[in-house]
C-alpha cells in the first residue's frame, strides 16, 4: 500500500513537472511573440492574428488577455464574518439539523452539485447557479482574531508578506488608473512590487477618486472640446517622439496617453450607485446601513472594473459583532437574504459586461473574490453566539475564477472537532488552521495569477498546494 502511494505521488509530481514545462514554453512563445511584434513595430492586434493562424484561437486569446485576474476582497471584521458562515455553513454542522447550532435554516440546506469537495448551500446562499468546478472554495485558514476590524492571519504567507499585497503586485501588469482601492481601515499589507493603495473613508469615496478636477465646472478641461484637444495634443507629441515606438518605452507612453484621455473625463456619474442598482442588490429603505454600504461598494467596483479603472478593491463588511442575532430570527433571515442578494447582484453585473482586458469573456469570468474576517464565531451555539471557535480556528471563502478546487477543505464537525487539510492532496488533516494560512494565501494568489505557479513562487516557497488548486492545463 505504501509503495503504491509513493508511486502515485511520484507519477503526479512528474506529470506536474511536464505540464509546467509545457506551460512555460507556451507562455514564453506568447511573451517573445509580443516582444518581437513591438520591436518590428507590428500592431498588437496583428500579432494576435498571426498567433491565431499559427497556433489556434486559444493561443491568440491567451495573448489578448491580461495575465492576471482582478480581485475583490471582503473583510468582515468585528465579528461580522459570522454572517457569512450562514451562507456557506460547515457541512456537518448544517447536516446535524440541531436547532441549537448557529445555523438559521436546519433542514433547508442542500449540497452543491459537481464540486470537488462537499459544499452546503443555505436557502440564501449566492452564486448557486455557478457550475460546480467554479464554485466557492472554503479553506480553513488563520486564527481567531476576535474584535479586530483589520484581521490578517487568514491572508498571511507567514513571513510578513500579505496575500492582498502579493495579488496586487501580480496585477500591476494590468493597465489601470488606480491599481488598488481600500475602504476604511481594511488590511492591505506589504509584498515585493506591490503598488501603493488608495485608501478612502467609505464607498462614496471610491467615486471621488475618479472625479477629475480638471473636468469639473471651472476646471481647465470643463469644455469637452478642450478635453479632446488636450488628448489630441498629447497623442501628437506621442507620435512624434521617436522613443514611443520602442517596446521598452511603449508601456509608459500608453499609460500616460490613457491618463491624458481620462483627465478630461469625470467618472462620478458613471460610478455612483443608482436607485435601480441598489434595488437589484436587494437594498431598500429598510436595509441596514452595513448592507447598504457593502452594496454601494460592490456596485461602484463593478462599474470601475468595466471602465478599466482599477484591478483590486478591498471592502469592509458588517462589523456589527452579532452576539444576539438569533434572538431575532426574522432579522437573521432578512440579513442573510440581503447579503445573498447583493452578492448575486454583483456577479450578475460582472457577467453582463464584456471584459475590456480579455476579448470574448465577461468580467465575472476573470474576477477572484475572497471573504475573511476576525472571527466567524462558533457554529455550534446560537445562544449568545460566542466569539470562540473550536481549536481557535478561522477560515476563508474564495471564488477562484475556476482555478481552485471547489468545496470545503477542512471544517468544523458537529462534535466540535476542527479539521484542516493537507495542501498537497486536499485530504483532511489535524494541523491547526493557523498553519494553513500560507498555503491558502498561495492558492488565492494562484487564482489571481490565472494558474501560473511560477509567479506565485515569487511570494511563496512553502509546501505543495496541488490538492487545492486546479492545475494549469495549458
Amino acid at each position: 500500500m505504501l509503495k503504491r502511494l509513493k508511486a502515485r505521488r511520484h507519477e503526479a509530481r512528474k506529470r506536474r513537472e511536464r505540464e509546467q514545462r509545457r506551460a512555460m514554453s507556451r507562455r514564453s512563445l506568447l511573451k517573445y511573440s509580443i516582444a518581437a511584434g513591438a520591436a518590428l513595430s507590428i500592431p498588437r492586434w496583428k500579432v494576435f492574428e498571426i498567433l491565431e493562424r499559427s497556433g489556434g484561437k486559444a493561443l491568440a486569446a491567451e495573448a489578448a488577455c491580461h495575465p492576471t485576474n482582478r480581485s475583490v476582497h471582503i473583510v468582515a471584521g468585528d465579528g461580522g464574518f459570522a454572517w457569512f458562515q450562514l451562507l456557506w455553513p460547515h457541512n456537518d454542522v448544517a447536516a446535524a439539523g440541531n436547532a441549537n447550532f448557529a445555523f438559521h435554516a436546519p433542514g433547508q440546506q442542500v449540497l452543491a452539485q459537481g464540486t470537488d469537495r462537499p459544499l452546503t448551500f443555505a436557502p440564501q446562499t449566492p452564486w448557486q447557479s455557478i457550475a460546480g468546478p467554479r464554485q466557492v472554495t472554503a479553506l480553513m485558514s488563520g486564527s481567531n482574531e476576535t474584535h479586530r476590524r483589520n484581521p490578517t492571519t487568514a491572508t498571511s504567507f507567514g513571513d510578513g508578506t500579505s496575500m492582498l499585497a502579493a495579488a496586487a503586485s501580480l496585477q500591476s501588469t494590468n493597465p489601470t488608473l488606480v491599481p488598488v482601492i481600500t475602504v476604511q481601515n481594511v488590511p492591505y499589507g506589504t509584498a515585493p512590487g506591490a503598488p501603493a493603495q488608495a485608501r478612502v473613508g467609505n464607498s462614496a469615496g471610491m467615486v471621488d477618486l475618479f472625479s477629475s478636477a480638471a473636468s469639473k465646472a471651472g476646471g481647465a478641461l470643463e469644455n469637452a472640446a478642450d478635453a479632446d484637444l488636450y488628448r489630441a495634443h498629447y497623442q501628437t507629441l506621442y507620435s512624434l517622439n521617436a522613443a514611443a515606438s520602442r517596446s521598452t518605452a511603449r508601456s509608459s507612453f500608453l499609460t500616460a496617453s490613457g491618463a491624458a484621455g481620462l483627465l478630461g473625463k469625470n467618472f462620478a456619474d458613471a460610478l455612483v450607485p443608482t436607485p435601480d442598482d441598489l434595488a437589484r442588490y436587494g437594498i431598500d429603505g429598510g436595509s441596514r446601513n452595513q448592507l447598504r454600504e457593502l452594496a454601494g461598494g460592490l456596485i461602484t467596483t463593478a462599474k470601475a472594473f468595466s471602465l478599466g479603472l482599477t484591478s483590486m478593491v478591498v471592502l469592509p463588511a458588517m462589523q456589527d459583532d452579532p452576539h444576539g442575532a438569533f434572538n431575532n430570527m426574522a432579522g437573521v433571515q432578512t440579513t442573510t437574504a440581503t447579503l445573498g442578494a447583493l452578492l448575486n447582484g454583483f456577479m450578475d453585473d460582472l457577467m453582463a459586461i464584456e471584459d475590456p482586458g480579455c476579448t470574448g469573456t465577461k468580467l465575472g469570468d476573470n474576477t477572484v473574490i475572497t471573504v475573511h474576517g476576525d472571527t466567524p464565531k462558533t457554529p455550534l451555539q446560537r445562544s449568545g453566539w460566542p466569539d470562540g471557535t473550536p481549536g481557535n480556528s478561522n477560515w476563508m471563502y474564495v471564488l477562484g475564477a475556476g482555478h481552485l478546487r471547489s468545496g470545503w477543505f477542512g471544517g468544523i464537525d458537529r462534535n466540535g472537532t476542527a479539521r484542516t487539510f493537507d495542501p498537497a492532496t486536499g485530504n483532511d488533516s489535524t494541523r491547526p488552521s493557523a498553519q494553513m494560512a500560507a498555503p491558502a494565501s498561495a492558492a488565492v494568489t494562484y487564482a489571481v495569477a490565472k494558474g501560473d505557479m511560477r509567479r506565485v513562487r515569487d511570494f511563496y516557497d512553502g509546501e505543495d498546494i496541488s490538492g487545492i488548486i486546479r492545475e494549469d492545463q495549458m
